[in-house]
């Protein structure tokens, strides 16, 4: 079962949405041995791009495009309530961020693996596949119950992509970010819900009354998620 359409919950304007308290999430999670960077030339989004004009790195290759879009992902899900390192490499079952997420559903803070597909079409079922492999890969820390983990991409999710993870035995959902860092769309299936999204809401605001300026927020209890 995915958690699609039903479960979505749509705000008025932000000027209009007043009436929405706020939580802010708890900061405090155990001890995570995070894995060591495969680079030491950049570390976040500035970083990168210092690092790629430095070198004249071409902003069409393949290296330029995905590494910006990590970065871009990293930037842009803290305000959700998730904490997230990059890590990449060759041996990364296709793990792009990890991490954790702090969520007033859960006890604990949930673990999180990440996979960013920078890609100009929509992702394929196929990626479903490829992210429950990483499950099996996921670094010391990040096995076992309470870990989630999400497809990224820059494309609304596809019907066979969510048949996918409503299919998947594995508590999985994914994600709809843009390179500026708005996110449009954010789903999970039941497996996940189980891991601790229980209760937790998806909606979209907009800014200023306008269709283009709007953004995904997570509510619990009527309250909007603040990280």
């Amino acid at each position: 079962m995915l958690r699609r359409l039903p479960h979505v919950r749509h705000f008025r304007p932000a000027q209009q949405s007043l009436w929405l308290q706020t939580y802010t999430t708890n900061a405090s999670s155990e001890e995570l041995s995070y894995p060591e960077p495969q680079t030491s030339n950049h570390h976040d989004l500035p970083s990168f791009l210092q690092y790629a004009s430095r070198i004249d790195m071409d902003p069409k290759s393949t290296t330029y495009v995905g590494t910006y879009y990590e970065y871009a992902v990293q930037t842009a899900l803290p305000r959700l309530g998730l904490s997230l390192k990059r890590i990449g490499g060759r041996s990364d079952y296709g793990i792009d961020l990890i991490g954790t997420w702090n969520l007033p559903s859960s006890l604990q803070p949930l673990k999180v693996l990440i996979q960013c597909k920078a890609l100009a079409g929509k992702a394929e079922p196929k990626v479903v596949r490829e992210l429950e492999g990483a499950f099996v890969g996921a670094p010391t820390g990040w096995r076992g119950a309470g870990v989630l983990g999400f497809l990224v991409s820059k494309k609304p999710a596809s019907k066979g992509v969510r048949e996918a993870l409503g299919r998947s035995r594995w508590p999985m959902g994914y994600v709809l970010c843009e390179d500026d860092g708005r996110v449009l769309q954010m789903l999970w299936n039941k497996r996940a819900e189980q891991e601790g999204l229980e209760g937790v809401g998806v909606g979209l605001k907009y800014g200023g009354g306008e269709q283009s300026e709007r953004d995904v927020i997570l509510t619990w209890k009527g309250e909007t998620i603040k990280g």
